[in-house]
């Protein structure tokens, strides 16, 4: 006979059946002005409405873990330009996301190729 330290084939089907069912039961909840307000400002500001949402929860989030009020935080990004607020909002994305998938942006660069000279005739 012999003797393994492997689990039973049952104990690995319910633990993989406990693995899966546990993902996706953290809930979170904000008060619905914070959602509705939020939601609101990147509509406005030229979001999707499905992304305005996506974005508002990641920065909801965000806010809450470091304890800042998100009304004064949109009150922020109203000075911002659209490239700036775009670049914000990309960071924030960023770091909730996995190391292995970021967003990047690209700003493009003028070059001057002409040099610029005084010519005294």
């Amino acid at each position: 006979m012999t003797t393994t330290n492997l689990p039973k084939s049952q104990d690995i089907v319910t633990n993989v059946k406990t693995f899966f069912n546990n993902n996706f039961t953290k809930t979170v909840s904000f008060p619905a002005g914070q959602i509705d307000a939020t939601v609101a400002f990147f509509v406005k500001r030229g979001f999707d409405q499905n992304s305005a949402g996506s974005v508002a929860i990641v920065l909801l989030n965000q806010a809450r873990a470091e304890g800042v009020d998100v009304f004064k935080l949109l009150d922020t990004f109203k000075t911002l330009t659209d490239i700036q607020l775009s670049q914000v909002v990309a960071q924030v994305l960023n770091a909730s996301r996995d190391k292995t998938s970021l967003l990047g942006y690209r700003t493009a660069t003028v070059d001057n190729t002409f040099e610029a000279r005084n010519i005294l005739i």
